[in-house]
Order: structure tokens, then C-alpha cells, then sequence
């Protein structure tokens, strides 16, 4: 799975590059306030005893029609339940943040890269409260990918708009806020807000 997702990723990247070259040379070049955005979105994850919930504002800069990057700041709360024993929980709360790449090979589709680093507290809970409750500190990277649908996207036309994603970590790192308890990845759902900052309500 995480293999497919990777293949995936590659060859939208390459279809974006590709339809890069078809983009208008004369555009201006150089920063430009208008590309500025922000927004941010509410995560959402179930899998096999696993509950997690979080959210994550965003800031970003449309490099071109059809790539946008920026910055994470995130914060997730993760609960686990039937870890070691039968009726164990495990309650996770991290917070941490990184940078990704957004790519569009069409308006309203996109494929997705983001690389974070989370701190997480931990509390593990014995059942029926039999011992006292165990907490630890840690931290993690996570490497995610995935994709999205978007509505009402237009370039440069100054309106926000909304996505919906599912993504994937596929880094490989025990203490990701994003695997089981058992280490495997969970299908993260993503719902967001993108708004434009500088840019005034125009026609194309």
C-alpha cells in the first residue's frame, strides 16, 4: 500500500511538471503577495481501536498554479484501547508541526507531501483503574502522503475554498502520532479551509 502511494505521488509530480511547460512564460516572476494563503483543517482517524482527532492551521505560498507549499503547526489527541491486555487505554496528546508540498494535476484533485516532527504525552491506564496510571514524554517524525478532492478552487480568483483528504505515514517511526498501537499506519481523513490572504474578489 505505502509502495502504490508513493508511485502515485511520483508520477502526479511528474504530470505536473509536464503541464508546468504548457503555463504562460511571460507571467510575472518573483514574489508576490497575492500567492499567500492560509487556512487549515480538522483531522480526523479510525482504525482497529484507534480514535484520533486534531487540527492543524496552515501557512503557505502558491508557488504556481498547480503547486502549493507552506508550514504546519499541528495538534492531535489520540486514544487506544485494548493495547497490552483486554479494556487497557492508552490516551496520546501531541503537538509539534513541519512543512509541506500540495500538488493539482487538474483543478480539483491534488496529491499531498508533508513531513512533521510531534512531541506526544502519553497516559496508559490499566483496566478497572487496578494500578496507577503510567505517563511518558517522546517524540516522532512522520512522512505523510496522500490525496484530496477540492471545491470551488479557482487560481487566482481571490475565493477560499474547501478539501477533503485521506493520507498515510509512510515513515516508518514507531512513535508516530499516526500508527496503532501496534506501529501500523492509520488512514488519516482530512477536512480544510484554504483562503487566500492579499488576494481581492476578482473574475479571471
Amino acid at each position: 500500500m505505502k509502495k502504490m502511494l508513493f508511485l502515485l505521488l511520483a508520477n502526479l509530480v511528474l504530470l505536473s511538471t509536464i503541464k508546468a511547460q504548457d503555463e504562460d512564460e511571460d507571467e510575472k516572476k518573483g514574489f508576490k503577495k497575492e500567492n499567500l494563503f492560509t487556512g487549515g483543517s480538522i483531522s480526523l482517524a479510525f482504525y482497529s481501536n484507534t480514535f484520533l482527532i486534531g487540527g492543524s492551521p496552515v501557512f503557505g505560498y502558491s508557488l504556481t498554479k498547480w503547486l502549493d507549499a507552506g508550514l504546519v503547526i499541528n495538534y492531535n489527541y489520540t486514544s487506544y484501547r485494548d493495547v497490552y491486555i483486554f479494556d487497557d487505554r492508552m490516551r496520546q496528546s501531541n503537538w509539534g508541526g513541519g512543512g509541506f508540498v500540495r500538488l493539482y494535476p487538474i483543478k480539483f484533485l491534488f496529491a499531498q507531501a508533508q513531513a512533521e516532527h510531534n512531541w506526544m504525552q502519553l497516559k496508559y491506564i490499566y483496566p478497572n483503574d487496578s494500578s496507577p496510571d503510567e505517563k511518558t514524554k517522546f517524540s516522532g517524525n512522520s512522512f505523510l502522503v496522500g490525496g484530496g478532492y477540492c471545491t470551488g478552487r479557482e487560481p487566482k480568483s481571490g475565493q477560499p475554498f474547501y478539501y477533503l483528504s485521506i493520507m498515510f505515514d509512510i515513515g516508518n517511526d514507531i512513535n508516530s502520532p499516526y500508527t496503532d498501537a501496534y506501529g501500523r499506519s492509520i488512514p488519516i481523513i482530512r477536512g480544510g479551509l484554504e483562503i487566500p490572504i492579499c488576494q481581492g474578489k476578482k473574475r479571471r
